[in-house]
């Protein structure tokens, strides 16, 4: 007899099959009983007739309280009614483990209590529907970068210097010298890039940030790919390219999830390619005209970004940003130093920017003086400006928050349900 998974059971219609998980909920009296059980790839009615499996198997029911753990064995049949389209008449079943009684039950609970519960909210099909959603996007950037010839080479965590200022490190003690968890793999990322060709690299980084907000988290996952012998022009159109395979992916394999958490499928089936692509000064006149009093220089924020995103009501790159707000290896325009030859893709629907990226610097002394320019060690970076001495090529690259992308694709308000355990401000439990 076949042990399966819920999101399996369409292939054993009319046979008899074993599936393990947990008690979702229950309903019934008299001599019948649903169940309602969930594996974690999905929920399964199982219908308990007395008769069928007799009064004592029956009787034990009465002990089965939420969360418990068990074996139920039975018929798949075809119920259209029924979550997933299929339901188990039951033969037989085994109590694994009786759950004790279960904090976050069939009710409406506040954020802050499911939050210190987290734990356990995780096991409820909002929250599971979005970590499956996540699973496939995940699997959704590997597959791609592998189609298209990338190297995975792994950057370190830990790093003696900052990638992206100073202001927003977590700094550790490594064994008596100065260390600091990784705010991006990008640095590195370029080293291997110049030898691999391409590569990419699938993360977690950290972002000390003072920031409380729906989009913010302390520690996140990043995607980021670095290339050699690439400009913006090219790095934007593999970014786009890669965007538009994943939103396909999540349609073509997480419908079901996308319907548990009401996602509106239609917005993301509008979307095609090409993204729509504008200037950092375009994007200033948008939001003037939208009649927000913004000075050309100054870096855009969430409200910023939503006005630009709706004005489109797509994913849209914003390239060619002032070099002063960029970060010391961004290549400045030829044609214009004033701005770099950098671009961010926002998407829409208010989820603002899941990917940043652009041409690296390649000219040896222009490295030089934009570290110091912002103040950052010489010293520390040699390893970094040996790059420029060796065979210097131009070269482009780019990170995307896995979180964000998340969010935008499941339609869901807050960041904090994206990943299984967030850590954000002034919160690290569980």
């Amino acid at each position: 007899m076949a042990t399966v998974l819920i999101k399996n059971l369409g292939k054993y219609v009319g046979e008899e099959v074993t599936v393990q998980g947990w008690l979702y909920n229950q309903r019934g009296s008299g001599k019948i009983k649903f169940l309602i059980m969930r594996d974690g790839s999905g929920l399964l009615q199982c219908v308990i007739v007395k008769q069928d499996i007799g009064e004592d198997v029956f009787a034990k029911l009465k002990t089965v309280t939420q969360e418990t753990s068990m074996k139920v064995t039975g018929i798949v049949n075809e119920e259209p009614r029924a979550t997933g389209g299929y339901e188990m008449q039951v033969t037989g079943f085994e109590i694994v483990s009786i759950a004790e009684e279960y904090p976050i039950t069939h009710k409406e609970h506040g954020v802050d209590f499911l939050s210190e519960h987290r734990h356990l909210w995780i096991r409820t099909p909002r929250q599971m529907a979005i970590l499956r959603v996540r699973s496939e996007i995940a699997h959704a950037f590997r597959e791609f970068f592998y189609q298209h010839d990338f190297v995975l080479a792994d950057p370190p965590i830990l790093t003696p210097a900052a990638c992206e200022g100073t202001s927003t490190l977590f700094e550790v003690d490594y064994h008596g010298e100065k260390a600091f968890l990784s705010q991006s793999g990008q640095l590195y990322s370029e080293a291997n890039a110049m030898a691999l060709g391409k590569i990419y690299c699938f993360g977690p980084t950290f972002r000390a940030e003072k920031s409380k907000t729906r989009r913010h988290l302390m520690e996140f996952w990043m995607v980021e790919a670095e290339m050699a012998y690439c400009d913006m022009d090219e790095n934007i159109n593999i970014q786009e390219e890669m965007v538009y395979y994943v939103i396909q992916r999540v349609l073509n394999k997480c419908g079901n999830e996308l319907k548990i958490l009401g996602r509106d499928v239609e917005k993301l089936k509008s979307i095609q390619l090409p993204f729509p692509r504008i200037s950092y000064t375009e994007a200033v006149e948008i939001l003037r005209e939208a009649g927000e009093d913004f000075s050309w220089g100054e870096d855009f924020g969430a409200p910023h970004e939503t006005i630009i995103s709706n004005h489109f009501g797509l994913p849209v790159f914003v390239h060619r940003y002032p070099t002063e707000i960029k970060a010391f290896y961004m290549k400045p325009d030829p044609n214009d130093p004033k701005v770099v030859l950098g671009a961010d893709l926002l998407a829409p629907e208010g989820y603002g920017e899941i990917i940043g990226g652009g041409q690296r610097i390649d000219d040896l002394a222009l490295l030089k003086q934009r570290i110091q320019e912002h103040n950052l060690p010489l010293e520390a970076f040699e390893w970094y400006i040996d790059l420029r001495k060796y065979g210097s090529v131009p070269h482009s690259g780019f990170g995307l928050g896995l979180e964000r992308t998340v969010a935008w694709l499941c339609g869901i308000e807050h960041i904090r349900e994206t990943i299984p355990f967030p850590r954000m401000l002034h919160k690290m439990y569980p």
